[in-house]
């Protein structure tokens, strides 16, 4: 096994993605990789399924997010949609929101959003989510129009973001598939103040990312977190003076944690990924899960990240659904076809309805 292979394998098994290692429910999925990718609400369930136990349902993971609220979307890491602990969100938001909330502030002065208008919209947001929530885009969309702002073009999703990322909304529970919008502090059980401490905040944050991620680098995290390279390089010498982590060839790992992957199994472990999911974006590049003839087949280009099948941790093809089919990179192992064949009865049954 090379170097290589070993890094691959450690960061797939730290993601529950191989090695047999799997999650029991939703939340125990969010808890360990800190957040799912959730830009599609359909690929969010998927990456909570890939990790979990073969009996988790979608239904289970629905009721995560809207009987236990344990779990929620909005917009956290590089400002895009997450799925994280209903406990974490207030801390991400006070670490990574004022960072978010600064750099669009070229695309609110593009929109004609100048800050007295995006603090009414938080005001009224606030008002009507009160009075009417939960409500979806387009409903609240008709409510800004009262302050002027128009329905067509990109302004009231960055009006309805910027409420997310003030802490006034989050998303709610579904309706006929749609997200809906809710008071955050009417969602969530009250939380004890996130620590004022961003240093302190950002090195636990890196020593979290650490252990679903490792091993890794500052710039692996900053370009997962979105912090820039300064606080990323802060976060980890604040970890490597209060003895957390080991060096891991020229990566960095969690002190006291393996730095091997254990005895190879006697067949990979094939899953498949949803489109951007976090194993394909927690790092700088995917030079490592991602053979390098291949690279444009997962990543196209303009943002895509395309749903991949990955054996222990490396993309070997990418699939679609509906139907769910597989385009392997070239053609696959005879012994990979069964386990290919188990992992997708699993998605499907994961993603029918009948099974709800």
């Amino acid at each position: 096994m090379t170097g290589e292979d070993t890094v691959r394998l450690l960061r797939a098994r730290a993601q529950a993605l191989a090695g047999g290692v799997r999650e029991p429910t939703a939340e125990a999925v969010v808890r360990r990789v800190v957040a799912v990718q959730a830009q599609d609400a359909t690929a969010a369930d998927l990456g909570i399924r890939v990790r979990a136990r073969a009996d988790l349902t979608r239904r289970a993971v629905l009721a995560a997010y809207e009987d236990e609220r344990s779990i929620v979307r909005g917009w956290f890491m590089r400002g895009t949609l997450h799925t994280v602990l209903a406990e974490d969100v207030r801390g991400l938001l006070g670490l990574l929101a004022p960072r978010i909330l600064a750099a669009g502030g070229p695309r609110y002065r593009q929109l004609g959003l100048d800050e007295g208008l995006r603090e009414r919209a938080d005001r009224l947001i606030r008002r009507v989510l009160a009075a009417h929530g939960p409500l979806t885009r387009a409903e609240l969309t008709g409510h800004l129009g009262t302050l002027g702002v128009p329905p067509e073009g990109q302004a009231p999703f960055h009006l309805i973001r910027h409420a997310a990322l003030t802490g006034v909304l989050c998303h709610g529970p579904r309706r006929a598939g749609e997200a809906t919008y809710v008071l955050l502090d009417d969602w969530l059980p009250a939380a004890a103040a996130p620590p004022g401490d961003q240093a302190a905040a950002a090195a636990e944050l890196a020593r979290r990312y650490l252990v679903a991620h490792a091993p890794a680098t500052p710039q692996d995290f900053a370009a997962w977190s979105g912090l820039p390279a300064g606080a990323a390089r802060t976060a980890w010498k604040d970890l490597a003076q209060s003895g957390a982590l080991a060096d891991h060839g020229t990566r960095t790992v969690l002190a006291g944690r393996p730095q091997e992957p254990g005895e190879p199994s006697a067949t990979e472990d094939v899953r498949l990924l949803p489109a951007y999911d976090g194993y394909l974006v927690g790092h700088r590049t995917r030079d490592l899960s991602v053979p390098a003839p291949h690279q444009n087949r997962v990543h196209p280009g303009g943002g895509v990240i395309r749903a991949t099948v990955v054996a222990d941790g490396l993309a070997v093809a990418t699939w679609s659904r509906n139907p769910l089919r597989i385009d392997p990179f070239t053609p696959l192992p005879p012994r990979l076809q069964p386990l290919l064949d188990q992992e997708t009865a699993a998605v499907t049954r994961f993603l029918d309805p009948a099974n709800d």
